[in-house]
């Protein structure tokens, strides 16, 4: 009984905050079903072996070419789609999540919908929703994060983007099948902006160097 003390102020501050958080989006069934239906059509071909690493989200997932060469020792594998946001994620689950059984997805998403207007509260309720759907059936799923990216053509967002890394963070902090990876703080220069060095042209997505970055960041929180 002694360590209930501590354990019930954790989960009413817990309470209070999910009481706080507006409901989850809806993604966009319309705009994605070609981009879910050729993951599918390619699945058919060749399924992606059971218990394996899952990368989902938007176009820095998806544009991440060489990843099965950057963890060549890891049976991972790509369902980025690009301009998608969590929700849509959360939408299209059981179609590109749920029948590969994985042992881990890796989710990069939020950038997309803080430019779309959401708050910061509303990617945290996405992520929460997107986190239930996916252990309500794969439980053994461990589910990790990668930090919104602080870059230049958004920088006018990067205070919500911040908040939104820290409410995911501090979500994932309280569960022990959930990771934040902190790819943020390295993407940054010593005068707090994005590094120049890590984007291509257009100022959001990254170039060979930022995947690299990535991939040393990444590797250690890999099952």
């Amino acid at each position: 009984m002694h360590h209930l003390r501590f354990l019930i102020p954790l989960l009413v501050a817990f309470s209070s905050v999910a009481a706080e958080l507006p409901p989850p989006s809806a993604g966009n069934a319309e705009k994605w079903e070609k981009s879910i239906a050729k993951f599918e059509k390619s699945d058919h071909e060749k399924a992606p072996a059971k218990d394996g690493i899952l990368f989902i989200g938007s176009s820095s997932i998806r544009g991440w070419k060489t990843l099965a060469k950057d963890f060549p020792e890891l049976p991972v594998y790509n369902r980025g789609f690009g301009g998608s946001q969590i929700a849509d994620s959360i939408l299209f689950a059981d179609r590109i999540v749920i029948p590969y059984r994985p042992r881990q997805v890796v989710m990069f998403a939020g950038s997309n919908d803080i430019n779309a207007g959401k708050s910061p509260e509303q990617v945290l309720a996405d992520f929460i929703e997107f986190d239930r759907i996916v252990r309500a059936k794969l439980p053994n799923t461990r589910i990790s994060w990668i930090a919104i990216t602080p870059c230049f053509k958004r920088w006018s967002q990067i205070d919500r983007v911040n908040k939104a890394n820290r409410l995911v963070r501090e979500f994932c902090e309280r569960q022990t099948h959930l990771n934040y990876i902190n790819t943020a703080d390295h993407m940054l220069a010593a005068d707090g902006m994005p590094r120049p060095d890590i984007f291509v042209a257009d100022g959001l997505h990254l170039n060979a160097k930022g995947y690299a970055l990535w991939t040393r960041i990444v590797r250690p929180f890999l099952r």
